[in-house]
């Protein structure tokens, strides 16, 4: 019954509250206390009595405001802001420029109300503002389907400069499949550094999807002459969002916060390739990754993970059997994650998927 502060009640309700009002009354309720449980005052309750009709008055009440703009004023300033001179510029610059020539039509907000209403509240310059779509959603099923790759700065002993790491993961397995420390950064090396992982990992022609940001490296000439003669799908992220290529982001938080990270920049490109040569070892071999179950890397590329999931599976089950009081809900999930997807479509049935085949 009760509404907010100057919410209208419909005439139905009003009677529907005197009636139980009235029938609380004769059991012996106080009318207070009625009207404490329904939402409103008794002074209310005296209010509504009295109407003959219980018809609320604010709802004719018309009210005009006394600044409103009159029909010729809106017609003056909306053939001013659609003049050659204002087309192409917003309201919050056309008031300072008419000020500017001792003119007022009316404040920012009150012409941006107008256009509002008029449907002219869009882009008014005469080019088209540049439409970023987000990339498509990318299915990986098994490896070597989807990779991920990006650029990271690794800290020098020389004050101003960086060594570059160039890291390449598989998104279904997480294994770093290609990687490789250069002391700039360029469209070559890169080149240079997938080569080596697709050879490496057998990749065929068509097989894979490879996921980017906008860099310069990733889209230079040679990269892209790369990409197409080993017939590998190029696939980028929007300009600086970050949040398309989540899956390296992850990966260089995880490198960098490691706790076997140097406290101290790298001396030399040789020491910065020799730490990261053990990390690489490290996290594909022994990272029990989060987001695959506490599976490693590599163990998950292999195919192993069913196996040994199941084994967790039958574990918890017999600890369940064992001691079933200690357990007041059923056992942790250990099912295998089929599917891992990139930058996911928020529509369910939506039909821009780019899929690849099993």
């Amino acid at each position: 019954m009760a509404g907010k502060r100057g919410s209208l009640i419909s005439k139905k309700d009003k009677k529907q509250a005197l009636a139980l009002i009235k029938e609380a009354y004769k059991v012996g309720a106080s009318q207070k206390a009625s009207c404490d449980i329904l939402g409103i005052s008794p002074r209310t309750l005296q209010r509504w009595k009295k109407e003959p009709n219980l018809e609320d008055k604010r709802i004719n009440r018309k009210y005009i405001p006394h600044n409103k703009l009159t029909i010729e004023e809106k017609e003056v300033i909306l053939k001013t802001v659609n003049q050659p001179k204002y087309e192409n510029l917003s309201p919050s610059i056309i008031v300072p420029m008419l000020a500017d020539e001792g003119k007022y039509l009316a404040s920012e907000s009150t012409i941006y109300r107008l256009l509002r209403t008029n449907k002219q509240l869009c882009h008014r310059m005469a080019s088209n503002p540049r439409k970023i779509s987000k990339p498509k959603s990318i299915i990986a099923t098994k490896p070597n389907q989807v990779y991920s790759w990006d650029i990271t700065y690794l800290k020098s002993t020389l004050k101003g400069t960086f060594f570059y790491l160039y890291l390449i993961m598989d998104i279904y397995s997480r294994k770093i499949v290609g990687w490789q420390v250069y002391d700039r950064e360029s469209s070559e090396y890169a080149s240079d550094v997938l080569e080596a992982a697709y050879l490496e990992e057998g990749v065929k022609k068509n097989q894979v999807i490879l996921h980017s940001d906008n860099g310069s490296p990733m889209k230079g000439a040679t990269m892209l002459a790369t990409l197409q003669k080993l017939g590998i799908i190029p696939s980028f992220s929007r300009p600086s969002v970050s949040n398309d290529n989540p899956y390296s982001e992850s990966l260089f938080r995880t490198l960098k916060y490691v706790p076997i990270y140097p406290e101290k920049p790298f001396d030399t490109l040789l020491a910065a390739r020799k730490w990261v040569g053990g990390f690489v070892g490290w996290y594909n071999y022994q990272h029990l990754h989060s987001g695959i179950k506490f599976i490693t890397p590599i163990q998950r590329h292999k195919g192993h993970d069913e196996k040994i999931l199941k084994q967790r599976t039958g574990v918890y089950l017999q600890a369940k059997a064992k001691s079933p009081h200690r357990w007041s809900k059923a056992i942790r999930n250990w099912s295998e994650i089929k599917e891992v997807k990139l930058n996911p479509d928020k529509c369910k049935n939506t039909l821009n998927k780019l899929k690849l085949a099993v």
